[in-house]
């Protein structure tokens, strides 16, 4: 089995900056993406940023320009910089990486973080 544990969640002021970053441990062969997650009350789950095992990113229109996210192999982590916080970023925020395993895919979640954003 696979655990990811997420840290760097909080309340920050509109404006404001925070860094999410996620750690894997376990059971861990080939990972492919990593990324995060987030979701707002009544609304649906939404990816916000991944980054391949190649490290190409994407992200959510909402959020490119403001936040960056890298990856350090090494450590089986993910860290999401996030700058320029709107409450509009208020949300749960999860990180997920999906492993190959005999040519299947599995992915695996945090238990998320509470990001909000308020004056």
């Amino acid at each position: 089995q696979v655990q990811l544990v997420e840290s760097g969640g909080g309340l920050v002021q509109p404006g404001g900056s925070l860094r999410l970053s996620c750690a894997a441990s376990g059971s861990i062969f080939t990972i492919d993406d990593m990324g995060w997650y987030r979701q707002a009350p009544g609304k649906q789950r939404e990816l916000v940023a991944r980054v391949t095992s190649g490290g190409s990113t994407n992200y959510a229109d909402s959020v490119k320009g403001r936040f960056t996210i890298s990856r350090d192999n090494a450590k089986n982590a993910v860290h999401l910089q996030m700058n320029s916080l709107t409450p509009e970023d208020t949300a749960v925020y999860y990180c997920y990486l999906d492993q190959i395993i005999r040519g299947l895919q599995y992915t695996y979640w945090g238990q998320g973080t509470q990001v909000t954003v308020s004056s």
